[in-house]
């Protein structure tokens, strides 16, 4: 029986409109991808494609913390940008951690280095202000419409990093967290939902892994997706030197990922990192 003229002209369009129409581009599947394709390259490049303001935020003009500096990208015409807050670590003032503020922003994100409210706070206490920044950050600050308040992630040294995990403790809703070199008194946290990368360093004296970072990454036993990179030949300030590497390398990659959801930095997570300065890497791959 031949095969009826309509049948096949309808066939025929249907595979014209096929070919003439474009495979959807990455961005439109994920709205939230910001920058190029990522390469080694431009992961460990000291800068990223964003250009990039500062603005500083004075003690004066916030409660709950002890102000800081705001990075964020000058071109916002993709849309708006995941937010990390990064708090520093017991006695240290943001300048501990201010270098991250520029690397990561340049990367595509809006980034807060804040001071406490006083240089000898407790985790606890920089758990809850890391909390009152980015309310601030979303709410009163001066790129609050560049903020996708959906996308929000908490970051800390030390005692710091014992802070972004009660953050993430506190607010479940927070889609990562980055402890570096952490400290706190309790070891396990079931409560915690934010994808969390936690870096040790095996040197570490004053917040030794096996006791913090290590254990850490093995009480997070609610957290969806979890790492655990540990330096190699590392002490406990090595997340807050200039331009660490390694520390800005997978940091980058993982904010990627999960606040942005941009699955094209999954390759540099999984399967686990591995070569010089990483003592070890434990994971939780493959990530959904």
């Amino acid at each position: 029986m031949p095969f009826p003229r309509r049948a096949l002209a309808v066939l025929c369009a249907a595979a014209v409109a096929v070919v003439a129409t474009p495979a959807l581009s990455s961005a439109a599947v994920n709205p939230y991808e910001r920058g190029p394709a990522p390469t080694v390259a431009s992961l460990e490049a000291a800068t990223g494609p964003f250009a990039i303001e500062s603005v500083t935020v004075a003690r004066a003009e916030v409660s709950g913390f002890g102000g800081g500096t705001v990075y964020h990208p000058t071109d916002t015409s993709a849309g708006s940008f995941g937010a990390v807050a990064i708090v520093p670590g017991f006695s240290a003032s943001q300048s501990g951690v201010a270098w991250l503020g520029p690397r990561l922003a340049s990367q595509g994100f809006v980034v807060f280095t804040i001071d406490t409210t006083g240089s000898y706070d407790q985790a606890d206490s920089r758990g809850a202000q890391l909390l009152a920044a980015l309310d601030y950050l979303t709410t009163s600050s001066a790129v609050r419409t560049q903020i996708d308040p959906d996308r929000l992630a908490v970051a800390g040294h030390s005692m710091g990093g014992g802070g972004a995990l009660v953050a993430a403790r506190t607010r479940p809703s927070l889609r990562a967290a980055l402890p570096l070199a952490p400290w706190h008194g309790t070891k396990t946290w079931p409560e915690v939902r934010a994808a969390t990368l936690i870096v040790g360093a095996d040197n570490d004296l004053i917040a030794p892994v096996g006791s913090n970072a290590e254990a850490f990454y093995v009480g997070l036993t609610g957290a969806p997706e979890k790492a655990y990179l540990e330096l190699d030949d590392a002490g406990h300030w090595a997340p807050t030197a200039n331009q660490n590497p390694l520390v800005a390398k997978y940091s980058v990659a993982w904010l990627k990922r999960f606040l942005d959801e941009d699955t094209r930095y999954e390759r540099f997570l999984c399967p686990a990192p591995a070569g010089p300065g990483i003592q070890e890497y434990r994971d939780t791959c493959p990530h959904v």
